[in-house]
């Protein structure tokens, strides 16, 4: 669709990844009035395939999003290919405004905008992500098993990173880059596990024919090495709602920022919901739909105890004027 409903909806879902598309189906499938607003631009965009999701491993993300926007549509539920600028409480509703300058009203307001990824500043790192530089195992680790794999550090997770690749393959090399130094633990761990521990700034990845190489040190060294792994620091994708005193927080991992939320997905802002990467930074695609999903329902069960309690309040009144003379 090109045009919101200029009624309004009972939730405006933001963000069209596998969080907000699970929301929306089971809001959908609830005979709920639903509106995905989706600006385009998925985490998971240069990956071949997902992985580890249970009946659909190595789908690729286009196509699993094209599905399930499909689900959403056979429902019921509206699709917007749009940015959201800003959302602000109007009433007991919300006021989502999109960068073209146009509105939609609201109830309730689910959050699935995901998360940045901010890679170290490495000549060359950005152009080779999701490809042959990578970040997660349980993604990637099969598909790059037995090769010549180097972990930058950067961040407060890079040695659990490097423990974690050696799973994968026999030859694992810990850059440390930017990282702090290791204590003694962690050098005996990564000794242990054989991951030898290269000292110095990566200054850029080596390519050659569309094919990584390696990496060149700021020093002028040269360590070859086929894949590259790396902790990026990861940002909730949330500064639409600064009007509603709702940002992103330091998480207690130092890995990045999120938005709190309860188990549930309700944030400190009544009527505002959240799932997937935007407040649970580790989630894989099938957790993220997982929540996005359970959110929802929380969603329909809150918008059903309101339902409730007006038509409680209702029937009381026509039985009252019932029993006058």
């Amino acid at each position: 669709m090109t045009e919101p409903r200029t009624d309004g909806y009972e939730v405006v879902v933001i963000g069209g990844g596998a969080a907000g598309l699970s929301g929306a189906l089971m809001l959908a499938r609830s005979r709920r009035s639903v509106l995905v607003i989706d600006g385009g631009a998925p985490r998971n965009a240069p990956a071949e395939g997902v992985h580890a999701l249970l009946a659909l491993d190595g789908v690729p993300p286009a196509e699993l999003l094209a599905r399930g926007r499909d689900e959403v549509r056979r429902y019921g539920g509206h699709l917007l290919a749009a940015e959201v600028e800003a959302v602000s409480r109007d009433g007991t509703g919300f006021d989502v405004t999109l960068t073209d300058g146009r509105r939609v009203r609201t109830g309730q307001v689910l959050v699935a905008t995901g998360l940045v990824d901010e890679l170290p500043d490495v000549a060359g790192l950005r152009e080779r992500w999701g490809r042959d530089v990578v970040h997660c195992p349980y993604c990637h680790g099969w598909e790059v098993r037995d090769r010549a794999i180097g972990v930058v550090g950067s961040g407060p997770l890079s040695v659990h990173q490097a423990l974690l690749f050696r799973q994968w393959s026999d030859d694992v090399v810990y850059l440390r880059h930017t990282a702090p130094p290791l204590t003694d633990e962690q050098a005996e761990q990564l000794a242990a596990r054989g991951v030898p521990v290269v000292e110095g700034e990566v200054a850029a990845v080596e390519v050659v024919g569309d094919r990584l190489t390696g990496v060149r040190l700021r020093d002028g060294r040269t360590i070859a090495r086929e894949v590259l792994t790396v902790a990026p620091r990861m940002v909730a994708r949330t500064g639409f709602l600064a009007a509603l005193g709702l940002r992103a927080a330091p998480h207690e991992s130092g890995t990045g920022e999120y938005v709190p939320a309860d188990p549930a997905g309700r944030t400190d802002v009544p009527g505002v919901w959240v799932a997937g990467n935007v407040t649970d930074l580790s989630a894989q695609v099938g957790a993220a739909g997982a929540a996005g999903a359970r959110t929802a329902a929380m969603i329909n069960a809150d918008l059903l105890a309101e339902e409730t309690r007006r038509a409680v309040g209702a029937h009381r009144e026509a039985a009252a004027r019932a029993k006058r003379p």
